[in-house]
């Protein structure tokens, strides 16, 4: 299948993406790909070379930095504002590209029959900042990060 087929884009309000994606994998070892820097590094940002910060508790902070192909590094911060290991996480989520446009990320991490769906929501303060988001190019680069993230997660098992 294609990155993008496998990656489902819904727009549920005005001013949230959600994207769905399911995992060949249990969802303690998809949780900890998102909160640990040793698997963050080898899918987050498609997989390009990434510098880590990351103090993955309630209340600590993220910001990554893609070394990307196109020669430009894009950075990303955030917050931790809920944890509740290995079902959901609430972030905040902001790339410093755009500095002040800070949304709310919420992820939810489902088992099921060996597998696990992702559906993370990210909700802005404007439908304009929403839109700006899906016109970026957003969803191609949310499928690319999420199948390098699943062939670093069959290397894992």
């Amino acid at each position: 299948m294609s990155e993008l087929r496998d990656l489902v884009i819904d727009l549920p309000s005005d001013r949230e993406i959600t994207l769905t994606r399911s995992f060949d994998a249990p969802r303690e070892l998809v949780f900890a790909a998102h909160t640990q820097a040793e698997h963050l590094r080898q899918w987050w940002g498609r997989g390009n070379p990434l510098d880590i910060e990351i103090d993955f508790r309630e209340g600590g902070s993220y910001r990554f930095v893609e070394h990307a192909e196109d020669g430009n590094d894009y950075a990303f911060r955030g917050e931790f504002r809920e944890i509740a290991a290995p079902e959901r996480i609430v972030q905040t989520f902001e790339f410093e590209g755009m500095p002040g446009q800070v949304a709310v990320e919420t992820i939810i991490f489902t088992e099921g029959d060996g597998g696990t769906v992702i559906t993370s929501t990210t909700r802005f303060d404007t439908k304009e900042q929403r839109d700006g988001m899906a016109d970026s190019g957003m969803a191609q680069g949310a499928a690319e990060s999420y199948a390098a993230l699943d062939r670093h997660l069959a290397t894992l098992r």
